[in-house]
């Protein structure tokens, strides 16, 4: 189900906006309005966040790694020695 909402942009943003709309004119086969653009754009960024902390979730469950333990990493020093 599709939402109206109301916007208010800067009219350089409206330009560029309108602009771009006509650009994705040329290669897509529907017509693209700027309501069209902004929507496809706010559900791009929507699904980008989604992922973002259903990746970070699934990484905090995940644990320590065995075998990796920053607590006996080398220090400074010992890193950047010469050989």
């Amino acid at each position: 189900m599709l939402k109206n909402v109301t916007i208010t942009l800067s009219e350089e943003t409206a330009h560029w906006a309108r602009k771009k709309a006509a650009e994705e004119n040329t290669s897509a086969e529907e017509n693209t309005s700027v309501s069209k653009l902004v929507g496809r754009m706010l559900e791009e960024q929507m699904r980008r966040t989604d992922d973002y902390w259903r990746a970070y979730a699934r990484w905090k469950k995940i644990g320590p790694i065995p075998g990796m333990d920053a607590s006996e990493r080398g220090s400074r020093e010992s890193i950047h020695e010469r050989r």
